[in-house]
């Protein structure tokens, strides 16, 4: 479907939202993949603020923690998001993220950058809480495929995002990063000229209920996903915030640093890619579970080897690591296909607000004893997710 389609009577309305419309899930990934490669900056960049503004661990964790704020509106993002079209906050996503991330470079000091970073957190708040039910609603019936598809773009701009930046720094320094923005101004454009007219609810669909109600609803899948979002993040937040730090603080230079993210998050794509697609045939507990098994053995691995050999064991861990977070987010909207975009919200805002708050308590603990340690006690505590999964609810596999 086109930004210049007609509209279809019901019943060809109704078989195409069966269907998976490659092109308009390919742009709203594509969206995705921009908005996230702007937010990857972060990461390589901290130990070069550590650095200039004299920051301990514990202060330079916390400037991820300004960006993750703003998801606490994510719930009622999405509560309205079931009610009116809000693609707006899709379309202009890339655009205002992108300025904000890139001036970061010329902020003159930490109060600054955790105000650019509020800023972008509210525009990222509003993509993520959207995005993922527009592209779950044009995937039809293949909604663990559509996840992945959309989880591919936010690994695969992860993946570019810290290769970017710190080329850019490095030609340039800290300001050369500026230029950077016009790519996310492109984005927005190119989104607002193919979605403006995507439909983003599917015909006939049912009314919302009210706000106490579909909480009430979601009640047996939140308290399980909760804990599983808890013991998943202290690892996922050691490796995506702190593991050029940790690269570092070993003997890497910062553009080595910044590579191993890069390498880590071009294995999450293909993680991302398989990952929802397999639960849509396998069922999402037999992944999760087999994921959640696996990685926290490749990151004893990876912390007992050293040299070359942590390059590979970096992509299986990204592929581990990374692969859940597709399944988790089909889970979620087809446990309350009613308000999809409520429910997605909530998701958004709790793992978005754990993350923030986990990766406080993560750059304390590596101020304590070191992120050599914080990293290994992070995998330990991933373990304790197996036998959460088995209290979410249960999807049945189906051939698409």
């Amino acid at each position: 479907m086109t930004a210049n389609a007609v509209a279809l009577p019901p019943s060809a309305a109704a078989a195409d939202a069966e269907q998976f419309q490659t092109v308009a899930v390919g742009v709203t990934a594509g969206g995705h993949f921009v908005h996230d490669t702007y937010t990857a900056f972060l990461a390589p960049l901290l130990p070069a603020f550590i650095a200039k503004f004299s920051l301990s661990t514990a202060q330079a964790g916390a400037l991820s923690v300004f960006y993750q704020w703003p998801s606490l509106i994510q719930p009622y993002i999405g509560y309205l998001a079931d009610r009116a079209s809000l693609r707006y906050a899709l379309i202009l996503g890339p655009a205002i993220t992108a300025t904000m991330m890139c001036l970061l470079g010329i902020a003159p000091g930490y109060a600054i950058m955790a105000a650019l970073l509020l800023v972008a957190g509210v525009s990222s708040a509003g993509l993520h809480a959207v995005g993922p039910v527009i592209a779950g609603r044009l995937a039809g019936r293949s909604l663990g495929r559509g996840m992945s598809f959309w989880m591919v773009g936010g690994e695969a701009g992860r993946t570019l995002g810290p290769l970017i930046i710190v080329s850019a720094v490095s030609l340039w320094g800290l300001g050369g990063a500026l230029w950077l923005m016009v790519g996310g101004w492109l984005a927005s454009a190119a989104l607002y000229l193919w979605l403006r007219n995507v439909p983003d609810k599917p015909h006939g669909a049912a009314a919302p209920r009210p706000w106490r109600e579909a909480l009430r609803a979601m009640r047996p899948l939140l308290v399980p996903l909760t804990g599983l979002l808890v013991v998943r993040l202290f690892l996922i937040a050691a490796l995506s915030t702190f593991l050029p730090t940790f690269l570092n603080r070993e003997g890497a230079d910062l553009w080595l640093a910044g590579a191993a993210l890069s390498v880590l998050q071009a294995a999450a794509v293909v993680g991302a890619l398989v990952g929802g697609s397999l639960s849509d045939r396998f069922g999402r507990k037999v992944v999760l579970a087999t994921m959640t098994a696996a990685a926290p053995a490749l990151m004893f691995l990876f912390l007992g080897s050293r040299g070359w050999v942590q390059f590979p064991l970096l992509l299986l861990l990204g592929f581990t690591v990374m692969s859940g977070t597709p399944v988790i987010m089909a889970l979620v909207q087809e446990s309350y296909p009613q308000g999809r975009a409520l429910a997605n919200g909530i998701y958004m805002a709790l793992n978005f607000l754990l993350t923030a708050v986990i990766t406080i308590l993560l750059g304390a603990l590596g101020d304590w004893v070191g992120l050599r340690a914080a990293f290994t006690i992070s995998a330990a505590i991933f373990l304790g997710g197996l036998p959460l999964i088995w209290l979410l609810p249960q999807h049945q596999p189906e051939v698409v």
